[in-house]
């Protein structure tokens, strides 16, 4: 796989002077070792190529094709340090050959030199057009940026890698690395600035939910409402964690929430959305509805809002008028499989027999890779994450 790399590389390098014809001695010297290095190459032979090509230089230490070459043959041959000079020696006649300016930053992080890989990386890598080397000169200068400890660099790029590539799992792990220490780094920094702030209790409860320690996660809540009462997204976070809790009266602590962050904010719409979902648990059609309207009135794509103006459509017998809500709320929410059972069943419901064995097969796949995730979530000792209330209704 390398060597056909190598060729690859090789071959943008060189140009078409190698075959202008020439009648000196020293010129067909020159093209002689050219042809026999190109020889070598097709043979899978860098290391005889490589020869070739430096005997072209002893005749014309100028010659470009030659030295970037030699530059990339050494680089794939792991001699970092050899091609790291011949590479910079090209480019200094030639700067924009962008595929030897990334490869040689790649051979300056191998030998330590961290700042002018990174420099040289970061020229490389919005220039780079085949998608294959783009990948590997970003993900290289991640590992440049993380180990300079310029995480803000590092995650620039790895949000455009996931855009190129979103199922690559080096991009992925990359991400989650890159995102971790963001947040552990932010987390510090908040303690240092301002440890007894709303914001503080706030992010110690997002943490303390995120390791399933509801009690302690909903008190740190209440302890910045205290601090500030008047911070919106406060109330609904502390909403979304009683909303989740099995007691009545955690329920209704929880729905006085979501009035509070409306009252905070009147553009909520996520608040506006839950209490559309509560008055659909109590089977009050008419306010769900009504609540479920101004949600995607101020937020049309509200997959949630979407799916709960459905649900309530579909309770008052009225499939065709809930159909499009929710084929919005599966285009929206594509992996949830309570959204496609829901939607397998509005199919059948309505004489589509096709649609209705697609979305059913859909809602099986996701049922499955739902409980996979379930199951790493729980050996990681994390929690899953807030479980749709409709999920009781759909077939384990």
């Amino acid at each position: 796989m390398i060597r056909r790399s190598i060729i690859l590389v090789a071959g943008c390098v060189l140009g078409g002077s190698l075959v202008v014809a020439q009648t000196t001695d020293k010129q067909q010297e020159i093209q002689s070792h050219s042809r026999q290095a190109q020889h070598y190459l097709q043979e899978k032979r860098p290391d005889l190529a490589i020869g070739e090509f430096k005997a072209i230089l002893a005749i014309d230490s100028g010659d470009l094709d030659a030295r970037g070459n030699v530059g990339v043959l050494e680089y794939f041959q792991g001699q970092y340090a050899e091609a790291a000079a011949d590479l910079r020696s090209a480019l200094e006649n030639k700067p924009e050959l962008w595929k030897l300016r990334a490869l040689l930053g790649m051979s300056e992080k191998r030998i330590g030199k961290n700042k002018e890989a990174q420099a040289d990386l970061e020229k490389a890598f919005p220039q780079l057009q085949e998608q294959k080397l783009r990948v590997q000169t970003g993900l290289e200068l991640i590992e440049v940026d993380y180990g300079l400890n310029d995480l803000g660099k590092a995650a620039e790029i790895v949000n455009v890698l996931r855009q190129l590539e979103p199922t690559n799992v080096d991009i992925l792990y990359a991400a989650h690395r890159i995102y971790s220490e963001l947040s552990d780094e932010t987390m510090l920094s908040l303690a240092m600035v301002a440890p007894d702030s709303a914001r503080m209790h706030q992010l110690m409860a997002h943490e303390l939910a995120r390791q399933a320690k509801d009690d302690a996660a909903i008190e740190n809540y209440r302890i910045a409402l205290k601090i500030d009462p008047r911070r919106a997204d406060i109330h609904y976070e502390l909403a979304e964690m009683l909303n989740t809790q099995s007691s009545p009266a955690a329920k209704a602590e929880a729905e006085k929430e979501y009035q509070a962050a409306l009252a905070s904010d009147p553009f909520d719409e996520k608040s506006e959305s839950r209490l559309g979902q509560i008055a659909l648990r109590r089977s009050d059609l008419k306010s769900a509805i009504a609540c479920y309207s101004q949600a995607l009135r101020m937020q049309p794509n509200d997959a949630d809002a979407n799916l709960g103006m459905a649900k309530a459509l579909m309770s008052m017998h009225q499939p065709q008028e809930a159909k499009p809500y929710l084929e919005r709320a599966a285009q929206l929410e594509p992996f949830d499989p309570a959204t496609h059972y829901r939607l397998g069943v509005l199919y059948r419901e309505l004489g589509q027999k096709e649609d209705s064995q697609r979305e059913l097969a859909e809602f099986e796949k996701l049922k499955k890779m739902k409980t996979r995730l379930s199951e790493i979530y729980q050996q990681m000792r994390l929690q899953p994450g807030k479980q749709e209330e409709a999920d009781s209704e759909v077939p384990n």
